[in-house]
């Protein structure tokens, strides 16, 4: 294989004739976030999973501030994994910014993928008229100033927010150490990028089945981005999950897994 397996750090388990589902990580975090749910699809699909540029244990020299100024050189990277390994029919489960590189993905390359899921996406954070996307454009200023500053007081700040679940302190801490990882320059063009996006209109034209999933109480991504995102993806399938918080992979593997389960048997 490519040297596109060693720079995102692919890994492939699972029966190799399966319908290959491929997992997307979202913003600080890496594959091991998905280690809860990939067992239930291990016995009957292809797991493909990878860290994207600058996070997890990928190869750091491959980053490039130019290519990773938007979310489509994410986008670019997805679809030249899926062609080292020769998918087809893919299924892209996409976390949180992922969610929104997997549309891009799409756009790029329709004939790979046979089906969205879309974990708590959000297409355009800033509140824009009539759009509510979470945070007015002063919040978003502010975040990003103080990641600027302050990475690690940044993190340990917002994991705990972006998690949810205060009654179970060692989720927090999880998602705070994974932050912590991410090189602090990439952390902050990353999260640039992530926040100061605007996908919307990305979500015309999708033609394959999309199931959206929606956590309660998620500060990053609200309910009414939820049927935000459903509304503009004809066809697709809302479902809320009565999991609380933003990484709904940590605490709620079960019934994440049952979510996505429910869509494929379809």
């Amino acid at each position: 294989m490519g040297s596109v397996v060693f720079r995102n750090r692919v890994t492939v388990c699972g029966v190799p004739s399966g319908r290959p589902l491929v997992f997307v990580h979202g913003f600080g975090c890496d594959q091991t976030m998905w280690r809860l749910v990939t067992p239930e699809f291990e016995r009957d699909h292809k797991v493909v999973l990878f860290d994207h540029v600058g996070s997890g244990r990928s190869d750091l020299s491959a980053y490039d501030h130019e290519k990773y100024a938007s979310l489509d050189g994410y986008a670019c990277d997805v679809v030249e994994i899926c062609r080292e390994l020769g998918l087809s029919d893919v299924v892209l489960v996409g976390h949180s910014v992922s969610a929104m590189i997997g549309v891009l993905a799409y756009h790029r390359a329709p004939e790979l993928f046979g089906a969205l899921v879309m974990i708590g996406p959000n297409p355009r954070y800033v509140d824009d008229g009539d759009y509510v996307g979470g945070f007015s454009r002063t919040d978003i200023v502010g975040l990003l100033d103080a990641l600027d500053s302050n990475h690690l007081g940044w993190s340990a700040e917002m994991a705990p927010v972006i998690m949810g679940n205060p009654d179970r302190p060692e989720l927090a801490e999880e998602l705070t150490n994974s932050f912590c990882r991410t090189a602090p320059d990439i952390a902050r063009q990353f999260a640039r990028v992530t926040f100061l996006s605007d996908n919307r209109g990305d979500l015309d034209g999708i033609a394959v089945p999309t199931l959206v999933l929606q956590c309660s109480a998620d500060a990053i991504a609200p309910d009414s981005v939820g049927v935000y995102v459903h509304s503009r993806i004809g066809g697709s399938e809302l479902v809320r999950l009565a999991a609380t918080g933003h990484v709904p992979q940590l605490s709620a593997p079960e019934e994440t897994a049952a979510a996505i389960r429910d869509f494929l048997s379809r």
